[in-house]
């Protein structure tokens, strides 16, 4: 389907009276706003230091898919200027001031990420501003694509040509029936599972080894297992994932559909890790018959380590020249009230407290006890967190 007919085959979200749209316009992170002195305020936690600068395309009718989860879909029926992505506000800004406070303001971010939407010019607009980016600034530049609208490879090789070393494809759900569900048709949307995997594929062919990834969204329906074997899947051709936990838009599809719980995602967390950053294979892993994970296939010893480390419940980003995570995206899955769940910064010693006291709650056991061979510490089960497990 060529890209007219794709915008024009479902239904778009009514004009609004806002004459600011890309590539003249785009959304600015919240955080990024601040950092950059377009916004007030300033981040909870004193450790916070903003190292990625997060843009998206801005357009009148916004996305023309309708995502389930998402704030900018296509018929969430809230007033453009209080558009929310991730559950925080996204001012439109000029790209000429963008970019000429990227260059003048003192900040320590080093990577810029250009986000599309799903609208026949994104793609376009979408490289125009990382070119701009890329000769006037000396951020390091991902692009976040949108794969519906990639039709052949020179559509990525053109977003490499513009100066993007690396490439993100949001594939967000972790299994084709979740992904049909909530992105597909059920939804009225335009996008299709195997296209986007399609996508990501033909980005290794384009873009150096291991700077491709992909992003998953832990929470919207599938278990421990699914999305650690997409994570997996996407680890065998070298891709990288980027793990995010759903955090429900006022006025989606799914504004009342509650978080993970903080175990489900703790384990999603660390099972990434060990998948990407240590190389350990998922048949390692143990899961019991509700697909959580109870056994990661390490020494007690050794996954205590790599959990004092905190490390896996960073966020998962693109990095910056030094290998370092540069999108560590501030409170980017939850309101500074909440339980931190991506860390922005290293965890204090209580935050890695709170984490271990978080990583085995709500584990379903299938019997009272845990036996040694299960990897585990013997423990019985009475409701309660397992504070004690894996130690």
């Amino acid at each position: 389907m060529n890209q007219e007919k794709f915008s024009e085959s479902i239904e778009l979200r009514p004009l609004q009276d806002d004459d600011r749209e890309s590539p003249e316009y785009v959304m600015t992170s919240l955080a990024g706003a601040i950092t950059l002195g377009f916004e007030k305020g300033k981040f909870a936690r004193e450790e916070t230091v903003l190292r990625g600068l997060n843009i998206l395309m801005t357009y009148k009718e916004n996305c023309v898919a309708n995502c389930s989860y998402c704030g900018v879909s296509r018929e969430r029926r809230v007033p453009r200027e209080e558009t929310t992505f991730i559950r925080v506000k996204w001012p439109i800004i000029p790209v000429e001031e963008l970019i000429e406070r990227s260059v003048q303001v003192p900040h320590q971010m080093r990577r810029l990420c250009v986000g599309m939407l799903a609208n026949r010019q994104s793609l376009d607009h979408s490289i125009q501003i990382i070119r701009q980016f890329h000769e006037r600034t000396p951020l390091l530049i991902s692009g976040l694509i949108t794969a519906s609208l990639i039709k052949k490879r020179e559509d990525l090789e053109r977003i490499r040509d513009a100066g993007a070393d690396r490439v993100d494809i949001a594939i967000d759900a972790a299994t084709p029936e979740l992904f049909e569900k909530h992105r597909g048709r059920p939804v009225k949307g335009p996008h299709r599972w195997d296209h986007f995997w399609w996508v990501t594929e033909e980005a290794t062919k384009v873009f150096e080894p291991g700077a491709v990834g992909i992003h998953l969204v832990a929470g919207l329906g599938e278990t421990e297992q699914e999305l650690l074997e997409a994570c997996q899947k996407a680890q065998d051709m070298n891709v990288v994932t980027h793990l995010f936990s759903f955090n429900p838009e006022p006025s989606t599809l799914l504004g009342d559909h509650p978080q993970p719980p903080m175990g489900h995602y703790r384990r999603c967390q660390l099972g990434r890790y060990l998948i990407n950053e240590l190389g350990i294979h998922l048949h390692h892993f143990r899961f019991n018959a509700q697909g959580q994970v109870i056994d990661f296939g390490l020494e007690p010893s050794v996954l205590e380590k790599i959990v004092e480390s905190g490390r896996p419940f960073m966020t998962s980003g693109c990095p910056d020249e030094h290998g370092e995570t540069a999108c560590n995206r501030p409170y980017g899955n939850g309101r500074p009230s909440e339980k931190i769940r991506n860390f922005a910064f290293s965890p204090t010693a209580q935050d890695i407290e709170d984490i271990r006291q978080q990583l085995w709650a709500d584990l379903a056991l299938d019997a009272q006890t845990v036996s040694e061979e299960e990897g585990l510490s013997v423990k019985a089960w009475e409701g309660g967190n397992l504070a004690e497990l894996g130690k």
